[in-house]
């Protein structure tokens, strides 16, 4: 057999990724069977609003919280599972590509842990900065903070080997600065929500923590402090 002729047409992805990707896939795959009649019956074309009101993060819910002093584990939980449910087939389909893209690169070179950690750590934060903004009141869902935090530490691997090479480490977001301005533009001529504060939120999330859970991670870092 000719050398090459036995490689996978695919380039594997990181086990880690798929592993973020499953419970999407596995909610997407339910509420889709429901809306189309396959599962469910009648009931089954209103499991994704169901699912919405079960998971999605409501803005004012962290406000709640700090005022009465009650820290309720259902409402906690939804800072994470916010992120597994979608308002469409399209959305969850355009947020698991970008998961995709962004977890095979930084699989690559982050650990399985740091992988996760950056995801869970930007899906976080991002429901924490959305809670927070003054004036939010639509429920915030998708896994799209979460893949911003990958793009994060996708920007901070690209940050890294352009100081490496004395080049212009600004060049490294010019991906994020592209998509939030893509974002922001449609979001001025088609409306919507003001979700991208979780998206960048979740970014910085993931480039933040990048420093920590990267290659060479806090040693790394002393190292480069004591140089200077």
């Amino acid at each position: 057999m000719r050398e090459g002729y036995d490689a996978s047409p695919l380039n594997p992805v990181p086990g880690v990724v798929w592993l973020i990707l499953l419970p999407i896939v596995a909610m997407e795959v339910v509420v889709s069977a429901g809306m189309l009649g396959v599962a469910g019956g009648a009931g089954g074309i209103g499991w994704r609003q169901e699912a919405l009101q079960r998971f999605a993060l409501a803005p004012q819910v962290l406000g709640e919280m700090r005022a009465n002093g009650q820290w309720s584990a259902d409402y906690l939980m939804r800072f994470v599972t916010y992120a597994f449910v979608h308002g469409s087939f399209m959305q969850a389909l355009l947020a698991s590509v970008l998961i995709l893209a962004m977890g095979k690169f930084v699989g690559e070179v982050f650990r399985p842990l740091g992988v996760l950690a950056v995801f869970l750590a930007a899906i976080i934060a991002g429901g924490v900065a959305y809670s927070l903004m003054p004036g939010a009141k639509f429920a915030l869902f998708s896994a799209f903070a979460g893949a911003y935090g990958l793009i994060g530490a996708f920007t901070f691997i690209i940050w890294a080997r352009l100081g490496a090479e004395n080049a212009s480490r600004a060049r490294a977001f010019t991906l994020i600065g592209f998509l939030l301005g893509a974002q922001l533009l449609f979001a001025v001529i088609f409306g919507g929500t003001a979700d991208w504060v979780a998206d960048l939120a979740g970014f910085g999330a993931g480039f933040g923590l990048s420093f920590v859970v990267g290659p060479g991670g806090p040693s790394h870092i002393l190292k480069r402090i004591r140089q200077r």
